[in-house]
């Protein structure tokens, strides 16, 4: 069913979102700040607070009896690349990393070594790459060196496969994988600023105080007869309106009461007659 809205209605809805965007637009440079701020932190914590995490990758290929043979069909393909997975499991099992840990003597428990490494299989290929995490970028590499070799035994002995053959050696990484200090600063700027925004937006929505004549024939549909000039002064930079004075601000009250009070005793009398 299809919704229609009177012109009355649009138009309140236009001077709404005006309103909005020249509020928004009215405190741009607290944003801007805001957003400044909370950026410049995260590039702080990421770069100065966070350690540093760094990643070597190796890389290894599994020969099957199968891949020896002259023809290799379709469904060998498909069972060497299911295997993958097998694999990978192998190269975590408990047997297999705890044989790293003790081989450089670390202080640090199964689960947690683990958490450290990462096996991936490309689609389609019987290719397995092992990435390791470390704070230190050569240990990293030693590692992940070690993991390889181990597991490549244990696969050989447990699958019962002709040879695990390497396609590349880990390395020894210059930049940190870990945390990415452009994204943080981005995260940043964007929650800096989208803070901000809700800040005013809701100090704007929640601020039901009349400001002005068009405020008083808005929301309370009354006429005003006159107005009390405030007096106000020009900041030289920023341009934007100060009420000069408490007196100022309670006078304008006074002035919207008079007048509401006199429009109310002019419907009294208008009852009466």
């Amino acid at each position: 069913m299809d919704t229609q809205y009177s012109s009355h209605d649009s138009d309140e809805i236009e001077i709404d979102l005006r309103e909005i965007f020249l509020v928004l637009m009215h405190f741009a440079w607290a944003i801007i700040i805001s957003a400044i701020i909370v950026g410049t932190a995260a590039f702080s914590v990421s770069k100065f607070v966070i350690t540093p995490i760094y990643e070597s990758t190796t890389r290894i290929v599994i020969l099957t009896k199968s891949t020896n043979e002259t023809s290799i069909t379709y469904s060998d393909m498909q069972l060497g690349t299911q295997l993958t997975k097998d694999y990978a499991e192998l190269i975590t099992s408990r047997y297999v990393v705890e044989q790293v840990i003790e081989k450089f003597q670390l202080d640090i428990t199964y689960d947690n070594f683990v958490e450290k490494i990462s096996v991936n299989t490309p689609s389609d290929t019987r290719i397995i790459d092992i990435t390791m995490r470390d704070e230190n970028p050569e240990l990293a590499k030693q590692m992940v060196d070690e993991l390889r070799s181990i597991s490549a035994k244990r696969i050989e002995e447990v699958m019962d496969v002709d040879a695990v053959n390497v396609v590349d050696e880990g390395y020894v990484a210059t930049e940190p994988s870990d945390p990415s200090v452009l994204k943080w600063t981005a995260i940043g700027v964007l929650l800096g600023g989208f803070m901000s925004v809700g800040v005013v937006l809701l100090r704007f929505l929640l601020d039901d105080t009349i400001k002005s004549s068009e405020d008083v024939e808005k929301y309370l549909n009354l006429s005003t007869l006159a107005l009390i000039p405030i007096a106000v002064e020009e900041e030289s930079r920023g341009g934007r309106k100060h009420h000069a004075s408490k007196k100022n601000e309670e006078a304008h009250r006074a002035a919207i009461e008079a007048v509401l009070a006199e429009q109310n005793g002019e419907n009294e009398e208008t009852e009466e007659a």
